[in-house]
């Protein structure tokens, strides 16, 4: 199965489970409240529905258009627009019979699943999966910067030891990209003294022109012989798995991105190397392809090998049930709080990061491309996150404008009119179709220009 089916369908099946708990998170209140609910749907039935089936008082249904998905609650000016029914004397059982405090519970009830579904989910994957990551203190060497592009955005270089960001201590090597996206300034050792450096405005958007770059932060890798190809040039040269190369051509190293450079100003020649076998000093001649390269594999097996030899801690976290609940609520508030980071930069066009704004296609991208449960599940809480922020926001048709609306009538003691919450709603209607626009429009030009 292609890559881009297996991420079509975790996209389908990730949207479909997050409407359908969103939805229900409007419906079980309304229900509770005892104000009728006309439709629920998976999905949008203009003009027509894929499947309905009426039961109660209630119609179930798939739409066509998967666009999101709706409940209909009775007297209430939705998507519906239904001027009729909302001409007509408010009935015991409709939304806007009811009291403010109740029909903001409704209002609610769909962002409060989306983040409770988030940290669920965040608490099973801490209780399955735990977690192990690099210990960043452990890095006696400092990090390689993979990609000098950014490294020099940054202002950081190979060797440096990421200290903080933000004044808040790196713990996990793997956190460090995502905390300086987000941050304002972060803190280093270099050759032995600390400097502190800000973090460029633009920073966001000179990373996600380099995307395939992202995790341009990475662990230091000694330049040991893991396997010598039977293609490789230098078969015969005397290399043996497990050699650690100390020397090559009078310069000394230990680390890959010390070798890099050193065979680049060696194309296509013959070099004494030497190596380290059984703890004896070897010296071998070896040859440099034209490309730069010894034609070798380089590295250790695993990640634990690298820590039995030194070169760095492998912390690994596992939870009991217990703990995995305050560790996934944490995940879920994180999470939220560095999204409403990114959002704040979107709107500084400084930044630069409203070009990353991205519709379907980009959250389709965030799954992989082979099948991985903890993965699609992952982001699949993430999405979660992001509905339920973007939901809240006080936009008219959206949650947040409803509840904008509702806070206002419970402070003054004075509902808004139904002629005034209609014109809101086609306003809100205009701007979510605007902003779909842009961020789909926005997927359409990275994939022909970029």
């Amino acid at each position: 199965m292609s890559p881009i089916i297996i991420k079509t369908i975790q996209f389908f099946l990730s949207l479909s489970i997050l409407i359908v708990l969103h939805e229900l998170g409007h419906f079980i209140p309304a229900k509770y409240f005892k104000t009728r609910v006309e439709k629920f749907y998976l999905f949008f039935d203009v003009k027509f529905s894929l499947f309905k089936k009426k039961i109660g008082e209630t119609e179930y249904g798939i739409g066509w258009l998967p666009l999101g998905g709706y409940v209909k609650i009775s007297g209430m000016i939705d998507e519906s627009m239904d001027k009729e029914a909302m001409a007509e004397e408010p009935k015991e059982w409709e939304f806007r019979s009811k009291p403010a405090w109740q029909r903001l519970i409704i209002m609610l009830g769909g962002v409060t699943v989306n983040f409770i579904l988030a940290v669920v989910i965040f608490i099973g994957l801490a209780y399955a999966y735990g977690e192990k990551y690099v210990a960043n203190d452990s890095l006696k060497d400092g990090v390689w910067i993979t990609d000098t592009t950014l490294g020099d955005a940054l202002g950081i270089q190979t060797g440096d030891k990421v200290l903080a960001v933000d004044g808040k201590k790196i713990i996990k090597l793997n956190s460090i990209v995502p905390e300086v996206v987000y941050g304002e300034n972060f803190t280093i050792e270099r050759n032995g003294q600390e400097i502190e450096k800000e973090i460029p405005v633009n920073f966001i958007e000179t990373i996600s022109e380099n995307k395939e770059q992202v995790r341009f932060i990475h662990y230091r890798i000694p330049f040991v012989i893991r396997e010598v190809p039977e293609d490789s040039q230098n078969k015969d040269s005397g290399f043996k798995a497990g050699d650690a190369v100390v020397d090559i051509a009078g310069n000394a190293v230990e680390f890959q991105d010390q070798v890099i450079p050193v065979l680049a100003a060696n194309k296509g020649k013959s070099v004494p190397v030497t190596v380290i076998r059984d703890g004896n000093k070897i010296t071998l001649n070896a040859k440099v392809s034209d490309e730069g390269k010894f034609g070798v594999y380089a590295g250790l097996n695993s990640m634990e090998e690298y820590q039995e030899k030194g070169y760095f801690r492998v912390e690994t976290l596992k939870y009991t049930f217990i703990e995995s609940i305050p560790a996934g609520w944490n995940k879920g508030v994180k999470t939220l709080t560095d999204y409403i980071k990114g959002m704040k930069k979107i709107f500084n066009p400084d930044t630069g990061a409203y070009k990353e704004v991205g519709g379907f296609a980009a959250i389709g991208g965030m799954f992989p491309d082979t099948w991985n449960w903890p993965a699609f599940w992952g982001t699949t809480a993430f999405i979660s996150i992001i509905l339920a922020f973007m939901n809240i926001l006080p936009i008219p048709a959206l949650d947040g404008g409803h509840v904008m609306f509702l806070l206002y009538e419970m402070i003054t003691g004075r509902k808004p009119s139904d002629k005034f919450l209609e014109y809101a709603q086609i306003t809100g209607f205009f701007i979510l179709i605007a902003l779909l626009l842009f961020a789909n429009g926005n997927d359409v030009y990275k994939a022909i220009f970029k």
